[in-house]
C-alpha cells in the first residue's frame, strides 16, 4: 500500500492511517488524508475537534463526540477547540458518537 497519492494539483496527498500502521510519521506542510467514521477526506495540517466534525458533516451543536484512534488501539476523546496535528505519529483514524440527551 502507498503511503501517498498525488491528487490532479500535483499536491502530495499523505495517508496518515496507513503511515500510522508502517510505523511511519507523516511528514510536516503537505495534505493529509484522514479516516472519520470509514470515510475519507483531504485536510491541511491541523484541524480542530471542531473542524473535524464538520468536515465529516457532523454538526458539534448536535452533539456529537470525537475519539482518535492511535496506533496500539488506544483510543483518546478529541475536544472541540482541541487542535490535531496530522504529523502527530501513531494517528490512525476518528470516531463520532452521537451523545444522547438522557432525563435524569
Amino acid at each position: 500500500m502507498k503511503d501517498s497519492s498525488k491528487n490532479e494539483e500535483n499536491t502530495e496527498i499523505f495517508d496518515i492511517e496507513a503511515m500510522s500502521k508502517e510505523g511511519k510519521t507523516p511528514p510536516p506542510g503537505k495534505k493529509y488524508m484522514i479516516k472519520v467514521d470509514n470515510k475519507t477526506y483531504v485536510v491541511p495540517q491541523k484541524l480542530s475537534g471542531r473542524e473535524i466534525l464538520e468536515t465529516a458533516g457532523k454538526n458539534p451543536y448536535d452533539r456529537f463526540q470525537l475519539n482518535l484512534k492511535l496506533r496500539g488501539g488506544i483510543v483518546k476523546k478529541i475536544g472541540y477547540a482541541e487542535i490535531v496535528d496530522f504529523t502527530q505519529p501513531g494517528i490512525e483514524k476518528f470516531m463520532t458518537i452521537p451523545l444522547d440527551q438522557t432525563e435524569g
